[in-house]
């Protein structure tokens, strides 16, 4: 497996990958996503600003994740441990429903985390859908941890911040 930063001819790979986890985040009663979000515009707009990172299996795209420092406005409202600007944000990780059981989640949050240690920064920032005990469990496995909840997107209001020390 290789992670690589994504480009525009990967976005339809990239939105079938997220058809795909959708399709299996539903299947256990995970409402998270749906065909509205994460869309092409969205990702697209990841893509323009060199944010997105794609994991690939003998060339097949199995897992993708946006990172940055924007984060949601919301965000003021947590108090964070790192108190600096000196943090990424990880956004809309995903990994194709086949390969769920393949540690490639893991294997992007190393990759965002190793990428914070690269630029100097302190910090890794995330939100999860409350709803989402999957996703929950895995941050805290990875030694994340919840510091409050935010209110996002109107007909799913709770989500989990997640905040991970690197130094």
């Amino acid at each position: 497996m290789i992670i690589r930063q994504a480009n525009q001819i990967d976005l339809k790979n990239i939105m079938e990958m997220y058809k795909s986890c959708v399709a299996g985040m539903q299947k256990n009663n995970i409402d998270q996503w749906d065909k509205s979000y994460p869309n092409e515009d969205i990702i697209s707009s990841d893509l323009q600003a060199k944010t997105y990172y794609v994991s690939e299996i003998e060339r097949e795209i199995v897992g993708g994740i946006n990172i940055d420092k924007k984060q949601d406005p919301t965000y003021l409202e947590i108090d964070w441990d790192d108190k600096t600007a000196s943090f990424l944000v990880v956004h809309r990780l995903a990994v194709k429903e086949n390969f769920w059981s393949q540690k490639i989640g893991k294997k992007l949050m190393d990759f965002a985390e190793n990428l914070v240690l690269e630029k100097k920064l302190k910090s890794i920032r995330l939100d999860t859908y409350s709803n989402n005990p999957k996703a929950i469990n895995f941050y805290k496995k990875l030694g994340y941890n919840q510091l409050g909840t935010i209110n996002l997107k109107p007909n799913k209001k709770h989500y989990y911040c997640f905040e991970k020390l690197l130094i």
